[in-house]
């Protein structure tokens, strides 16, 4: 699907950033905050941007997104981590 947005040329010139297109920009906009508000999984924002989970991971990292373990969850891995290493 093709989304076309109309956007005022002084405007444009101010959003665009160095090394991307205003369209990139866009897209990687819309993939983040939909993945934020838990609308897009990693693995579809991955696809959706064209990147690996471990890039896709990273793009969110620097958008301030940060995976939120709840504690049982940090549990799981500790007791994962402690049976690997034989403790």
């Amino acid at each position: 699907m093709e989304v076309v947005l109309e956007i005022p040329d002084n405007i444009a010139r101010q959003l665009q950033t160095k090394g991307r297109s205003l369209n990139q920009r866009a897209l990687e906009d819309l993939a983040v905050e939909s993945y934020r508000c838990e609308e897009l999984s990693l693995g579809q924002l991955a696809e959706l941007l064209n990147l690996s989970i471990n890039d896709a991971n990273g793009l969110l990292k620097r958008r301030g997104i940060f995976d939120e373990f709840s504690l049982e969850e940090f549990e799981e891995q500790r007791r994962s981590m402690e049976r690997l290493l034989g403790k």
